[in-house]
């Protein structure tokens, strides 16, 4: 029994490996598509003329940027996930939809909500993890039936 339970500890030590260097692999991916997005938007000097004279093309290359940013958001994401991350970049994915996307009012009016309702869970989970932070430094806990000591939460 004992030699089942360390094979698949082992086991689950090496999935754990594999998963750390797919995500690494994965953050780097996208770095090098953030870096030739930034490369792509520079470097095309005939896309500012065009802002001058053509207000259409904004839209597109506002696209472009919000782009950038949310592989930004999520590379970050990749390299330090949490909670706050994921909620940022959900936050940057609806605020796109509704300036870049052509959104009815309706829409318009959920995707507000949404990002409202975003920033209220983003905001509790950083007083919990405030509290918790707290705690920690002030040596606050409890013990359970086993003996056991924990954090209060």
């Amino acid at each position: 029994m004992r030699e089942s339970t360390g094979r698949l500890a082992k086991l689950k030590r090496y999935v754990h490996i594999i998963c750390g260097i797919l995500d690494i692999i994965a953050a780097a991916l996208v770095l090098v598509g953030i870096l030739l997005n930034i490369g792509s938007i520079v470097g095309n000097l005939g896309t500012f003329e065009k802002l001058f004279t053509d207000t259409s093309e904004f839209k597109h290359y506002l696209e472009q940027i919000f782009m950038l940013v949310i592989g930004i958001e999520f590379l970050e994401m990749l390299c330090r996930p949490s909670s706050e991350n994921v909620i940022e970049v959900l936050i940057f994915l609806v605020a796109r939809h509704m300036i870049v996307g052509d959104t009815t009012p309706y829409q318009d009016f959920v995707s507000v909500i949404s990002v409202a309702l975003l920033c209220v869970v983003r905001r509790y989970l950083r007083i919990t993890e405030e509290d918790r932070k707290e705690k920690k430094i002030l040596g606050l806990h409890e013990k359970d039936d086993s003996g056991k000591k924990h954090f209060l939460s």
